[in-house]
């Protein structure tokens, strides 16, 4: 199982990029809603968590590996998550998924059937049924903010320390700290989603009224209901004007 890429990449094609490691060059499919992020980023480092899989080919009579590039482990998890669907395989998934993926968890969280019908391939009947199948679970990825495709990282001086520890003979102790980063957000999905709804209601638009909550909930991540939520972006407004 392949689950992650770190190299460089050398081309993007219609679906599709090149990623470098060494001596080996590896295709990775690549969802829809990523592709001008890698076009923009051609010759970089980049890291790409990975989906392995067997296509099936001549109707099954042999199968191809194939691997899947994404954002983020999350990513993946959501990808995993609309293939579960009755219906939407891999390749349809790929070319369906055209916007960011916590775009399309927020509106399977609200019941937002028409911007799901406004994907590619994916009609009424199909949109009802990822509702239906996946309210419940992808809550969390309606809260998560787009962002850049990652570089390669860079190991730390502290990392590189370590394994010289290691290799020296010098054990080093494992961290067993469970706690989340300070700035998750504690507030519901259905929370954001309705004081984003709230700011819409109000004249904004939802891509400005997203901003607007996703800035509030960076300044004070433990903000607790939607009604406190949608203040506080009201508040971050007129600060801005």
């Amino acid at each position: 199982m392949i689950s992650r890429i770190e190299g460089t990449l050398e081309r993007v094609g219609d679906d599709h990029a090149l990623v470098a490691v060494g001596a080996l060059a590896y295709e990775v499919s690549i969802p829809a809603a990523d592709m001008q992020q890698l076009r923009d980023r051609l010759g970089e480092a980049v890291l790409l968590h990975t989906l392995h899989y067997l296509e099936s080919q001549g109707q099954g009579a042999s199968f191809w590996p194939r691997l899947i590039g994404f954002q983020s482990e999350a990513d993946r998890e959501f990808f995993e998550l609309v293939t579960s669907v009755k219906g939407i395989g891999v390749r349809r998934a790929l070319r369906a998924l055209t916007i960011p993926f916590h775009r399309v968890a927020e509106a399977i969280v609200r019941r937002d059937l028409g911007t799901l019908v406004a994907l590619p391939e994916i009609g009424r009947k199909t949109a009802e049924t990822m509702v239906l199948e996946l309210r419940d679970k992808v809550e969390r990825h309606a809260l998560r903010s787009g962002g850049a495709l990652p570089a390669a990282p860079t190991p730390s001086p502290r990392a590189t320390a370590a394994k010289k520890g290691v290799r020296s003979g010098t054990a080093t102790a494992p961290s067993t700290s469970t706690a989340q980063p300070s700035g998750a957000p504690t507030i519901s999905a259905s929370a954001v989603l309705d004081a984003v709804q709230v700011l819409v209601q109000l004249g904004e638009n939802r891509l400005d009224a997203r901003s607007l909550i996703d800035s509030a909930l960076e300044r004070e991540p433990t903000i607790g209901g939607a009604d406190a939520l949608v203040a506080a972006a009201l508040a971050l407004k007129g600060v801005a004007r």
